[in-house]
């Protein structure tokens, strides 16, 4: 277990824009995007890392990340600098083109960065993304890489939904899940044999050799024609070339939150009456660090139905019902919230109802206003810049006022 920690050094990709995720990435990146009321994103990720003995992790990032490294930074008391544990936000660097560009894809993150791998001395890579929803133990995929003495190792997942499949990579195996044809997000993906419509997908997990990952990833950077993306590009390649990439099966909840929708669906699901992922971990607790809040405050007899409460709320007899309460809401008397997301902060001051919305942190959202698909009543701050899905969810974005002080 030691030596696996010794061995590796975690990736974790932090840096696109989330363009998905607007308006929810206007003032921050996606893996800061806050969630199930005390997380971020990047808080799964970086739990399953620890609760796998890897504690040696490297963060690229790019886009808006003051709000991300703001938040690595809270998380630094866990990791041992006198054991050689880290957590490195790294920004672009520069050393292999002659300016600071940006990342044109998520090989060349990792290539841009090498400069802080090779310090490590890794034999292996783990490339993780940092806006993935999951448990896994990343020690059962290293060894299963090692037993199978592959080149790489790719965490997949089977699913019978096509969207999904049309937005990940998609893999085709041998009987002994050695990977014999790539394609990443396809119109039409092909199916597993035997198994009409159930596609094998990548859930964008990569170990490497790192002697293997260097030489692809040279070789990458030297080719014009790629788009140096690891599922585009880097992984097809060493399929075609014959190298040893496998398929490593997960049996599990996993969710990409890349859109909206699947940010909201997940969410819904942690305050159903039976969550497919289970937030409640006695063995593997999810991990966050940040700002202490007092105890939440109920000060009637309020109705609350399936709803996370967080620490520092204040309640004055609303109803709650299927939804997510973040840390330091005010709801005030009379006031509706259902099916939604209230994020830190936030003020819904009394008489208002707020139906299947996400509103962002700091708003404040005026007595008697009504936010909900088809039936909107608001004249706030953001009512300019609130956006409705096409499948009905409100999004009321981060409300941003340069001379307060900024928190994202």
């Amino acid at each position: 277990m030691k030596e696996i920690a010794e061995k590796t050094v975690a990736i974790i990709l932090a840096g696109g824009k989330g363009e998905r995720l607007g308006p929810l990435t206007g003032h921050r990146a996606k893996p800061a995007v806050p969630f199930a009321g005390r997380y971020r994103l990047i808080d799964f990720v970086l739990s399953n890392c620890l609760h796998s003995g890897l504690s040696r992790i490297i963060v690229p990032t790019q886009y808006k990340s003051l709000s991300l490294t703001d938040h690595l930074d809270e998380w630094k008391h866990a990791f041992s600098i006198e054991r050689g544990e880290f957590l490195k936000a790294v920004q672009p660097q520069g050393r292999t083109t002659s300016d600071l560009e940006p990342y044109v894809g998520t090989a060349d993150a990792v290539y841009e960065n090498l400069y802080s791998v090779f310090r490590c001395r890794p034999e292996l890579d783990l490339i993780l993304a940092g806006d993935h929803v999951y448990k896994m133990d990343y020690r059962d995929l290293i060894f299963y890489h090692q037993k199978k003495r592959a080149d790489s190792t790719i965490g997949t997942l089977e699913t019978n939904d096509l969207e999904l499949a049309r937005r990940s990579g998609v893999l085709l195996v041998d009987e002994n899940l050695q990977i014999v044809g790539f394609e990443e997000k396809p119109q039409n993906p092909k199916s597993i044999p035997g198994k009409s419509d159930t596609f094998l997908i990548s859930m964008g997990i990569y170990v490497f050799n790192h002697k293997v990952m260097v030489e692809e990833l040279t070789i990458d950077a030297k080719n014009p024609k790629s788009r140096h993306d690891f599922g585009k590009d880097v992984i097809p390649k060493m399929v075609a070339d014959g190298r040893k990439v496998f398929a490593f099966p997960f049996k599990g909840y996993w969710m990409d939150i890349g859109t909206v929708d699947a940010y909201y669906e997940t969410q819904m699901d942690l305050v159903s009456l039976l969550p497919k992922f289970n937030i409640y971990e006695d063995k593997w607790p999810w991990l966050t660090f940040g700002k202490q809040w007092p105890p939440s405050k109920y000060v009637f007899d309020e109705r609350i139905k399936s709803s996370f409460i967080c620490e520092g709320c204040i309640v004055d007899r609303g109803e709650i019902c299927n939804s997510v309460i973040s840390p330091g809401v005010k709801i005030g008397m009379d006031a509706q919230v259902i099916n939604s997301v209230i994020m830190e902060g936030a003020i819904i001051e009394s008489g208002t109802r707020i139906v299947k919305a996400i509103i962002d942190k700091k708003n404040i959202i005026t007595q008697g206003s009504i936010i909900e698909a088809g039936n909107m009543k608001y004249e706030g701050e953001q009512k300019e810049k609130t956006v409705i899905t096409p499948s009905g969810i409100v999004i009321v974005p981060r409300r941003f006022n340069p001379e307060e002080e900024i928190e994202t």
